[in-house]
């Protein structure tokens, strides 16, 4: 796109490659979109989460509370701080983590609870608010797949103590290579981010804190800006193919058969799903999976291990079948191309391959 281009003109005439003006009006209109009071860029979605821990002060031993089916950045964040997991099970329907279950998850060392708002559907932020009311317990919400998402009229970052989003190039708003976002009310909290992303330097040469470089460039913060306001267009697009598919598998009998669709939230109680991806479980996943790429469809499956189940987190001590919705939900979920650009006949052939493994 024209505007992409300029943008990108525009940063290599100024020369300016690192923060400046590029960065800073980026992180206003984000932080509009978004409905906080602050946004600060910062160098991708993982190190979004690894400055938001070390601004909330994640020390070593202290327990952080989060979902064991999410991309691996959400737990290795945690273990790169010294943070101690523990897992929550997940919802079977939205795949994100059940808040019914998170009171017995807590301790009192748990410092942070860490919701991921799963393939672009927001976890329940407020009611996990209301558990932890008299408890000095905060809350970091992941938001790398869910920018622009909404529960009852709330936008994903704004909900928590902070908020850590992705701009990875697959994502809803993708830049041209990592960035990241983190999104707070809290003018303490923004202080210390924007320090900690540069060495921990609240002047030139004095440092306050030990943070590390995790800043935001302006080449990607350029593009960022050019493609912001297409991204509500490019939302709705997502959500019409969402639409779309749940009725042609409605109308192939597909869901008699077994196949579960992701479910989209209602919009007049103020939710909203972007549709990251368009995730769906299928009894025969593997199936299908290989039937899919046979025609050349792209297709893959989030996520195969649940993080409690990873070689590296062994130590934790957990096991097969302690948390049985995750490790149900990597044996099933397989997600589907749901970009805007989409054509009602790309669309009928996906189900028509799909069908054809069920017949």
């Amino acid at each position: 796109m024209a505007e992409v281009r300029a943008a990108i003109d525009r940063v290599l005439t100024t020369h300016r490659y690192i923060g400046g003006p590029e960065v800073d009006a980026l992180e206003l209109e984000l932080a509009s979109y978004c409905g906080t009071a602050y946004a600060v860029g910062v160098s991708s979605g993982t190190d979004a989460l690894v400055v938001s821990l070390l601004a909330l002060g994640l020390e070593p031993g202290d327990e952080v509370v989060t979902t064991p089916f999410t991309f691996f950045a959400t737990g290795g964040s945690v273990w790169r701080r010294g943070g101690k997991l523990r897992f929550v099970d997940i919802e079977p329907d939205s795949f994100n983590l059940d808040v019914s279950k998170l009171e017995a998850a807590l301790t009192p060392r748990t410092k942070v609870i860490l919701p991921v708002h799963l393939f672009g559907q927001c976890t329940d932020v407020p009611a996990m608010q209301e558990i932890i009311a008299d408890r000095p317990i905060r809350v970091l919400e992941d938001c790398a797949q869910a920018i622009g998402a909404e529960l009852r009229g709330q936008r994903a970052g704004s909900m928590g103590d902070l908020g850590a989003f992705s701009f990875f190039p697959s994502k809803n708003l993708g830049g041209v290579g990592d960035g990241g976002l983190v999104t707070t009310d809290d003018d303490t909290l923004a202080r210390r981010v924007r320090m900690l992303r540069n060495h921990g330097e609240g002047a030139q040469y004095v440092h306050q804190l030990v943070g590390g470089n995790f800043r935001l460039d302006a080449m990607n913060a350029a593009v960022l800006r050019a493609k912001l306001p297409c991204l509500d267009a490019w939302t709705e697009g997502r959500r019409a193919n969402a639409e779309r598919y749940c009725r042609l598998f409605t109308e192939a009998g597909l869901v008699e058969r077994g196949v579960v669709l992701p479910q989209d939230p209602d919009p007049e109680a103020g939710h909203r799903h972007i549709y990251n991806q368009f995730v769906c479980r299928f009894p025969q996943r593997d199936a299908v999976r290989s039937a899919l790429q046979q025609a050349g469809i792209g297709c893959a499956v989030y996520y195969p291990i649940p993080l409690h189940l990873q070689e590296c987190f062994a130590d934790l001590g957990y096991k097969p079948g302690d948390f049985p919705e995750a490790e149900r939900a990597a044996a099933e979920v397989l997600a589907l191309p749901v970009f805007p650009e989409l054509l009602d006949s790309q669309a009928e052939e996906i189900v028509d391959v799909i069908k054809s493994v069920y017949n």
